[in-house]
């Protein structure tokens, strides 16, 4: 199982959400997030100050899917979450040993 965890534009949201459900995809956890990379922030004025923004708004969209389903997955985030301008965010993907479904005590791929 692989755990993919996808830092993206939060007006990308619903596309990135449709186009999993439509691969078939359910579990999914959405957070929301602040931070930079290479994007670094803008400045703004604000009753005459001016300011620096460091922390843009993101959402953290993260999901568990068997091994088999990973390479569909990335594609399917990359094409629904790109606007082509920096900031588009990163994906990571980590090894997932187990998972288990608490209601029924399902383990494995049979928890997701």
């Amino acid at each position: 199982m692989k755990k993919i965890e996808a830092i993206i534009k939060p007006f990308k949201l619903d596309e990135v959400k449709e186009a999993l459900q439509e691969m078939g995809l359910q579990g999914i956890t959405v957070t929301e997030a602040k931070g930079f990379g290479r994007q670094k922030g803008h400045t703004e004025l604000y009753r005459g100050a001016e300011y620096v923004v460091d922390f843009l708004p993101k959402v953290k969209v993260e999901l568990v899917l068997a091994d088999d389903m990973l390479d569909k997955a990335l594609e399917t985030i990359q094409s629904a979450a790109r606007t082509g301008r920096i900031g588009d965010g990163k994906i990571f993907v980590t090894t997932i040993e187990d998972a288990v479904r608490i209601r029924t005590g399902e383990t494995g791929t049979d928890a997701l």
